[in-house]
């Protein structure tokens, strides 16, 4: 399909290039390139890069591109997209050279095709929509300086090339011109998914994947040494409460550590129950017989309470010692008897 423009804007496009010339002149500044086309001799794909705004007026127009085109020898041509649009005339006539060429065209579309960048895409024998791209199509806009009739005038045009557009859109993805132009009057943006459900596009590709996931390990192989257990016992954690073994250690040899051997042998024998009574024997004469005297049972001592082990071995570590100030005033603040003192 060739996009036609009409009569008026050709003339448009004609004047709208002479004043982008005349204003560049003035500010002394060469037209800035908007696409690169890397074309290698040996390669069966030559790259096309349109990653900025499509002519303007600081920008190259469509002739060099076209010319530019031509040289490419390469089978097939991917055309890499991530613009905002541009220049309608440029575009349109940047859509037609890519149809008439005899390469295979694939159009991959890497930020946005928005605008008359998406109708550049539409040349494309296949389109592809990169992961999280978009595309954008809109109603055509100008700006016009002048009386009513001119605006009048501007208005006819404008709607004709939204016309001329949105048939683009229909002989890609089917439907009327009609049907388009809603969608272009209410400014549409289509995710990649979108525009391959609305025909403009014929994949969403995937993202490449960020290396080969990794192997599995053999059976016999040993197990990785991130996917061992952490060993706790390092921290003093031996199992869930009620599992842990007891201190083989003990806390006896401890505090005899602290205290020596000879003090702990004097608080174990301070603590230790008293012994049984022995029995006693007497002897009285020879011949006689032999008696044998027990001595007098001792009475029962009253019940002890149970002994803290811990606070027996430590009391003398506690133990308060008395106030040296106290000791040396403690004469001068005896106080005799009120009986002592009347007899004074």
């Amino acid at each position: 399909m060739t996009i036609t423009l009409p009569g008026k804007a050709a003339t448009f496009q004609a004047s709208q290039r002479a004043k982008a010339a005349k204003q560049r002149e003035q500010l002394g500044i060469e037209a800035r390139s908007w696409y690169r086309i890397s074309n290698a001799a040996s390669a069966d794909e030559a790259e096309v890069m349109l990653y900025d705004e499509v002519g303007g007026w600081f920008g190259a127009t469509a002739d060099q591109f076209i010319a530019d085109l031509r040289g490419i020898t390469a089978p097939s041509i991917r055309l890499r997209v991530n613009s905002p649009g541009g220049s309608v005339f440029e575009g349109i006539a940047i859509a037609n050279a890519l149809r008439s060429h005899p390469a295979k065209v694939t159009v991959q579309v890497d930020g946005i095709a928005a605008s008359i960048a998406s109708v550049i895409a539409m040349s494309g024998d296949r389109i592809e929509m990169a992961p999280n791209s978009m595309l954008m199509i809109h109603d055509a806009s100008g700006v016009c300086m002048g009386n009513a009739a001119d605006m009048e005038e501007m208005a006819e045009l404008l709607d004709l090339i939204s016309d001329n557009i949105a048939d683009a859109y229909a002989a890609r993805a089917g439907g009327t011109r009609d049907e388009w132009r809603a969608r272009m009057r209410a400014e549409t943006w289509y995710l990649p998914e979108d525009a391959v459900d609305a025909g403009l596009a014929d994949e969403a590709t995937t993202a490449p994947k960020a290396g080969t996931p990794a192997a599995e390990p053999d059976e016999g192989e040993p197990e990785p040494e991130m996917a061992r257990a952490w060993d706790l016992a390092a921290y003093g954690y031996h199992g869930p409460r009620g599992e842990e073994p007891k201190d083989e250690t003990g806390l006896t040899e401890d505090i005899r550590s602290l205290i020596g051997e000879e003090i702990a042998a004097q608080l174990a024998a301070a603590v230790a129950p008293p012994a049984e009574p022995a029995a006693t024997v007497e002897h009285r004469g020879e011949p006689g017989p032999e008696l044998v005297a027990l001595t007098e049972p001792e009475p029962e001592a009253p019940a002890v309470e149970p002994v803290d082990e811990w606070a027996a071995l430590t009391a003398h570590l506690i133990q308060d010692e008395p106030d040296a100030w106290s000791v040396l005033v403690s004469n001068l603040t005896t106080t005799a008897s009120s009986s002592a003192a009347t007899e004074a």
